[in-house]
């Protein structure tokens, strides 16, 4: 595989997540205009638009963004009040959690490969 796509495939996958949080609300039968839909959308088109800048132009603070980003959607079922919907926490706390793993992991590799100056 080639060394640059080894590299981007936390962000596609990063994009990936952030497009389906964004489309859940249809198929999970979300009630309309609440706070479990916008969270969805906008926490999706937030992810997904971090992982097509990470694609484009790769910078430290997208990174950061995409952790915080997971954080906030696996936490946000209890911040928003919406925890005791048995369809939405799950997919929530799943993206969440995986977004902001993908986003550690990324972020401890480029740590550990980043140049170092030895004295």
């Amino acid at each position: 595989m080639n060394t640059v796509w080894k590299k981007r495939i936390a962000d596609v996958i990063s994009l990936v997540i952030g497009l389906g949080l964004f489309l859940s609300p249809c198929p999970a039968g979300f009630s309309a205009e609440s706070p479990m839909n916008w969270n969805a959308w906008l926490s999706g088109i937030m992810i997904a638009a971090l992982g097509v800048a990470a694609l484009a132009v790769f910078a430290e603070w997208q990174e950061w963004l995409t952790l915080a980003a997971g954080v906030w959607v696996a936490v946000s079922p209890w911040v928003l009040q919406f925890s005791s919907n048995p369809t939405v926490t799950p997919l929530h706390v799943i993206a969440g959690i995986l977004v902001a793993a993908v986003a550690a992991v990324r972020l401890w590799y480029m740590q550990q490969s980043s140049p170092r100056v030895t004295v």
